[in-house]
């Protein structure tokens, strides 16, 4: 073992001798030689060193016996005036000598037994590892070889040439003659099999092929493609075959071997690597131009044999299993880094310029392919495969070229791109549906069907098509429409709790609403809502789960038995995707599909109008799909306009659509004589909207007016069938004015418009003689309102007129306060609270009356009521804390036993949502009045009843978010109290409030609470520590921990300030 140690070391001494620069006295040159004359001298000198020490030195003899050993197995003709080749001949012995000894001596080595004492040491090194220094000098023995014996030889075009690499390459060049071409090709071949043969051992392959894998693999196709090594020559006829061919270049045999060799070298290798090597290996058509100091240079173009088998090459490394994602990673990997180091503009555009050519690379099949089927059959899965891989560094990028490819791909070959692409991408979702392609899976109740994973990488697949993609085709369209119902389906679920999906789909909804055609798109929801049957509907044996990690998986459900607990199932879940659906359109309010979809319900409902009146009673079984359609209409009705008021009808067309539909219904309702009080309020709202646009509430053009056409007949039928002569009378100077496009209108139109708006302004007194106050009145109590209504009503709108600010006014506003109305109520009390902001004289002069006012209406049980209230004391505190804080302070603390409990309770959580109101409105005032409202907070969570320590502790976290410093020594009483409850409460509400009052404190204290709270910051810690592993409530626990991330926030906060980059000018006295 020694001996070949001593001799490997010889071998790297040997290369370093021939490597290493001599000292000047080595080489006497004038100094007119030129570099190539100094280079020339320097190798035949290094030559003849190494033979004098090889002849001389005894530790040497083992290297001479080997080297002579491998220089009988390879017969290289050397000449003495071919200094060049000569010194390349020699480093290939020695490296060849070199890769002997390494492994004879990898072979007799046994590697000792792990000590199992000692498991972290490390292994011991084999012997035939070389150190830093020896590696460094077979790199260096590699390079002079690559660029003396290859380089040289290769021809124009092919490879990098050696002028473009360094100023040694260029003199390198200039230096080595050019030979015939039977020789060059020689030489080449023997080089190129020596380095091969040098690269069986694995470090020095390493060595090798990390930096020369380029040049060695051009050598080898130039060696088996280029169309001039076999070149004829003139030869006797008596000149053996070998020699002949021997003339030519190389024998079939060579050719062969090397055509082998290169199918090896480029299986060997990392792919991406060869992807990469082989682009720059075929070169473009255009021609690069190289700057090298101040000569610029054209590199030459690559021959057409060579962009030909670069081409194959490539399209072999595609076809092969995971091509695809070598191509990506060989073409893409790495762009956007360097100088700029991927964050300048120019990075990122490179990088996406970089993706989108490997798509279209991706996206076109290759001429050698059999057919366009069989490259979507086996290129398709891969690109596929790209969405999921899960290097954080090449994410991006891989994403970005799958989807563009398989845009591109759906594009090129629709029906190819939906088989092999759209269908793989939609399976999961597919399998959801009730479809004929769905199979037939029976299994007890929880089956899984579709795994979590599974559904959350599809719909992660569908946003990265769709939404980062956006570009719809109507191929893409049309498949995604197959699997909206369910996609929908999943959104309603998740809407129900909490998890990751949910935005995914909402993302994938919209886009798909937005990108549709407007008729596609209204078909779509209304088979969502139900209204239209949607083929295919999600499948009825499965429903969608909630999953271990925050998604959804498809499972097996349970059969329902009972008629009535399926029936109740069935409506409750209708009523769930119809809200939902409204949901969904809130977020497209720059579109008009939900007026368009409302306007679609009104039609229906009055078609449904029309057919119950004329068809006969249907028997139950016939008629539950009509029952159901009617249903889910007037529900669906029902939500937008509670979702979207009168925002739902978003443009003009919209408008007269609906009131084109309001006035069928009622001629439908008018000739059936079937007219009830309901209708007849629809009728005036809609003949008084109709009055208010042409009053000027609406700026109508000429289509407009062209799309109010089919109001005439509507409104002439009105005119002679209903009952009512004033609505008559209506109805024929409505048709006058909409016949005339506004350039008639009448007294009464005009008093219509001002009583529909609810708005007595100067230019409606104007048009409103003061000589017919019967008539104003009539047409008033025609629309169903009371004069006293419309003026709370115009009041309520913030309109100020003269006769308001009268006492007799506010008295009978007052008044109005205890109407047993709710509407009028209400109106009053909201009508009060803003006299008080406005600062009204005489709401400033009746504050207790109008607490008590206020006090008496909290008790109300209608919400409108009661709220309205609370928005009046919150202001009336406001505007007077010291007066009436107190009061409402009093009245939160008293309680009272026997029947009346349950009511005291809601009536002093009212009060607790006024005080809570109050401390927020307060803001820095609350400072002034901290020992009231803490001694009554804390009293408070004391109290008997579970839901007031709860309230009492949610007013104490507001008002301690809004002290800040002036907490003071009050936080000793809080951080103890919020101790208390936590470790002794039972009802885990009060718990949760406890916890959240530490929340809401560090929150409002941010950075301050590392001072305010010093003292009791380790205690609450310790508290929180204390609630996550101690309490069963996963609530408590969860505010447990939001407080803890919200105190993690405020310490890295103080830890690590943020940096500002700022310049302060200081003037020097």
């Amino acid at each position: 073992g020694g001996r070949m140690a001593s001799a490997l070391r010889s071998v790297t001494e040997a290369l370093r001798e021939l490597t290493e620069p001599r000292a000047r006295e080595a080489c006497m040159l004038t100094a007119q030689s030129s570099q190539e004359d100094v280079l020339l001298q320097t190798l035949s000198h290094n030559l003849c060193v190494l033979e004098q020490k090889l002849q001389q030195e005894t530790d040497w003899a083992t290297l001479k016996q080997l080297r002579e050993r491998v220089m009988s197995r390879f017969a290289w003709s050397a000449g003495p005036d071919d200094a060049v080749w000569n010194f390349v001949t020699e480093l290939l012995v020695l490296l060849l000598c070199l890769k002997q000894e390494m492994v004879e001596l990898l072979a007799h080595f046994t590697p000792p037994k792990p000590n199992l004492k000692t498991p972290e040491c490390a292994p011991a090194l084999p012997p035939d590892a070389l150190s830093i220094s020896q590696q460094k000098t077979v790199q260096s023995a590699l390079q002079f070889v690559v660029t003396l014996g290859i380089c040289p030889y290769l021809l124009p075009g092919v490879g990098t040439p050696l002028r473009c690499r360094s100023d040694f390459a260029a003199t390198v060049e200039k230096m080595v003659h050019r030979l015939a071409s039977p020789r060059e090709i020689l030489r080449l071949h023997i080089v190129t099999l020596a380095l091969l043969e040098i690269a069986r051992h694995p470090s020095l392959e390493s060595l090798l092929l990390t930096k020369h894998f380029g040049d060695l693999l051009a050598s080898l196709c130039q060696l088996v493609y280029s169309p001039n090594k076999c070149q004829r020559s003139s030869v006797s006829l008596e000149v053996s075959q070998e020699d002949r061919e021997r003339q030519k270049g190389l024998t079939v045999a060579e050719q062969q071997g090397c055509h082998e060799a290169l199918r090896n070298l480029l299986d060997q290798v990392y792919q991406p690597i060869v992807i990469k090597e082989l682009l720059i290996l075929q070169g473009g058509a255009r021609q690069v131009v190289s700057q090298m100091g101040r000569e610029t240079k054209t590199l030459p173009q690559a021959p057409a044999w060579l962009r030909r088998r670069c081409g194959h090459l490539l399209s072999e490394r595609l076809m092969k299993p995971r091509g695809v994602q070598a191509v990506v990673r060989g073409i893409v990997e790495g762009a956007g880094a360097g100088i700029a180091g991927g964050q300048s503009a120019e990075a990122a555009a490179a990088d996406w310029r970089k993706c989108d050519t490997v798509a279209r690379i991706l996206a076109s099949c290759p001429q050698q392919c059999l057919s366009v089927g069989d490259y979507y059959r086996q290129v398709c899965p891969q690109v596929l495969e790209l969405f999921h891989i899960k290097d954080k560094l090449t994410a991006h990028q891989f994403q970005r070229v799958a989807t563009t490819t398989l845009l591109s791909m759906v594009k090129e070959q629709p029906e190819l791109g939906e088989e092999y692409l759209l269908r793989p991408l939609l399976a999961p979702l597919i399998c959801c549906l009730d479809t004929t392609e769905t199979p037939e899976r029976s299994g007890q109740v929880g089956t899984v069907i579709v795994g979590e994973l599974e559904l959350t990488r599809c719909l992660e697949d569908v946003y990265k098509v769709c939404v980062v993609g956006n570009d719809p085709s109507s191929r893409l369209l049309e498949s995604l429409k197959t699997v909206i119902p369910a996609i929908f389906s999943l959104y309603c679920f998740t809407q129900r709790g909490v998890s990751h999906l949910r935005s995914g789909c909402q993302e994938i909804l919209l886009w798909f609403l937005q990108k549709s055609e407007p008729p596609v798109a209204m078909l779509v929801l209304k088979q969502l809502a139900g209204l239209a049957q949607s083929i295919p509907v999600l499948h009825p044996l499965y429903h969608f789960a909630a999953g271990d990690e925050g998604g959804v998986k498809l499972t097996v459900k349970e059969v329902v038995s009972d008629e009535d607990e399926a029936l109740y199932e069935k409506v409750s879940l209708e009523q769930w995707r119809t809200e939902c659906l409204a949901q969904l359109l809130s977020y497209l309010q720059e579109s008009s599909l939900a007026g368009d979809l409302f306007i679609e319900c009104l039609k229906g409902l009055t078609c449904l109008a029309g057919e119950t009146d004329v068809r006969p009673v249907p028997s139950p079984v016939d008629g539950l799909p009509e029952q159901e359609q009617q249903l889910i209409t007037l529900q669906l009705v029902a939500i937008l306009c509670e979702k979207f008021g009168h925002f739902v009808l978003s443009n003009t067309a919209h408008v007269i659509q609906f009131v084109i539909t309001t006035l069928e219904r009622s001629c439908l309702n008018l000739t059936h004589k079937t007219e009830e009080t309901v209708e007849a309020q629809t009728l005036s709202m809609a003949m008084g909207l109709i009055a208010a646009m042409l009053g000027g509430a609406v700026h109508f053009t000429s289509a407009d007016f062209d799309a109010m056409k089919p109001m005439l007949p509507r409104l002439e039928q009105i005119m002679a069938l209903h009952p009512d002569p004033v609505v008559q009378e209506l109805a024929s100077d409505l048709r006058i004015t909409v016949a005339t496009h506004g350039a008639f209108s009448t007294k009464k139109v005009a008093m219509a418009a001002h009583t529909t708006m609810g708005n007595q302004n100067k230019h409606g007194d104007k048009l409103t003689e003061p000589s017919q106050p019967e008539e104003a009145d009539a047409e008033s109590s025609s629309y169903g309102q009371s004069p006293t209504s419309l003026r709370v009503a115009g009041t309520e709108h913030g309109n100020k007129p003269s006769s308001d600010n009268s006492p007799s006014n506010f008295h009978h506003i007052l008044q109005a306060a205890f109407d047993p109305e709710v509407p009028t109520r209400a109106a009053a009390l909201r009508t009060v609270t803003q006299m008080v902001q406005q600062r009204n004289p005489d709401a400033l002069g009746n504050q207790e009356k109008l607490l008590s006012v206020f006090l008496e209406n909290l008790k109300h049980e209608d919400s409108f009521v009661y709220l309205s209230s609370i928005q009046g004391l919150s202001v009336l505190s406001d505007i007077y804390p010291a007066q009436i804080l107190p009061q409402l302070l009093d009245e939160y603390q008293t309680s009272s036993q026997g029947a009346g409990k349950t009511r005291c309770v809601e009536t002093r959580m009212k009060m607790g949502e006024v005080l809570m109101r109050s401390t927020r409105a307060l803001g820095e005032l609350a400072s002034h009045f901290r020992e009231p409202l803490i001694r009554v907070f804390l009293m408070g969570t004391r109290d008997s009843d579970s839901t007031m320590r709860a309230s009492s502790l949610s007013n104490l976290g507001e008002l301690c978010q809004c002290l800040d410093f002036a907490l003071g020594s009050v936080v000793h009483e809080v951080a103890a109290c919020l101790a208390a409850i936590v470790k002794t409460e039972r009802e885990p509400e009060v718990r949760r409030a406890a916890v959240h009052v530490t929340t809401l404190l560090l929150r409002g204290l941010g950075e301050k609470a590392l001072q305010v709270l010093s003292d009791v910051l380790r205690d609450l810690y310790r508290l929180l520590k204390y609630v996550i592993q101690t309490d069963d409530d996963e609530l408590v626990v969860r505010h447990a921990q939001l407080s803890l991330e919200e105190l993690d926030h405020i310490v890295r906060r103080f830890l690590f300030p943020q940096e500002k980059l700022q310049k302060k000018i200081v003037i020097l006295p």
